[in-house]
């Protein structure tokens, strides 16, 4: 157990009242404080009022779906958001990473699987910072800032609004500029796991980032596609 694990506060968002006793009494073992919400409607404004260092997010949820709930906070709310899901394909989890969620974890599920998950988002996170922390430390691209210990990205000063995700693979990308990355590098760092050749995630991000920076979708100029080698974040772009 670490310090930040002792620190750290998680909101599990459930209906399931056995499921929310067995994570709840397990992460608390972990050191972790856990609060809960088992309704949508409300736990937007549980969210943001409290500002957890992870949610944990079911997508059947009485009263506003998952889905609903991570659209409506994302903009406001900067930790790490994981999802729970029942199905079986990858519907689920791809339309959640669009909505902004950071990673997810299938049902029935398997604490240790969970455990994992939780310490590898925040393992991102700037020791210290909570979802909506702020700090210093910057690389200047041009027109493009970002400051990886506030976790804020400028463009022509206009502040972008990142996901956890997002955020963490636009800075491996940049720290990197000039460099092609393949996608099995790119999971692996953020997940913490070797690729699967299935996960669609950094896709799903990669898309998203260019839409969020003004890069083009079709044929893209600031982060490239490399056909059969990765993606190259040109340093020379942003200008």
């Amino acid at each position: 157990m670490t310090i930040v694990e002792q620190q750290s506060h998680i909101l599990l968002v459930e209906d399931d009242r056995r499921l929310i006793e067995l994570i709840q009494a397990y992460l608390v073992k972990q050191g972790f404080r856990v609060s809960t919400a088992e309704r949508g409607d409300t736990a937007v404004e549980v969210i943001l009022s409290s500002q957890p260092d992870l949610v944990i997010l079911d997508l059947m949820l009485p009263g506003l779906d998952g889905f609903s709930v991570c659209r409506q906070i994302r903009p406001r709310y900067r930790g790490p958001i994981l999802i729970l899901t029942a199905r079986e394909d990858d519907m689920d989890q791809v339309a959640g990473l669009e909505m902004g969620a950071d990673d997810y974890v299938k049902k029935p599920i398997e604490p240790r699987v969970l455990l994992a998950r939780i310490r590898a988002l925040l393992r991102r996170l700037p020791a210290g910072q909570t979802g909506n922390g702020d700090s210093v430390g910057t690389k200047q691209f041009g027109r493009l800032s970002v400051c990886q210990q506030s976790r804020k990205v400028l463009l022509e000063d206009f502040e972008i609004e990142l996901t956890s995700n997002e955020f963490d693979l636009l800075w491996i990308l940049a720290d990197a500029a000039g460099t092609i990355l393949d996608r099995e590098y790119l999971f692996k760092t953020l997940r913490g796991i070797d690729y699967d050749g299935l996960d669609r995630s950094i896709d799903v991000n990669i898309s998203r980032l260019r839409k969020k920076l003004g890069d083009s979708s079709s044929h893209p100029f600031r982060i490239k596609t490399v056909w059969g080698k990765g993606y190259l974040f040109v340093s020379d772009a942003w200008y």
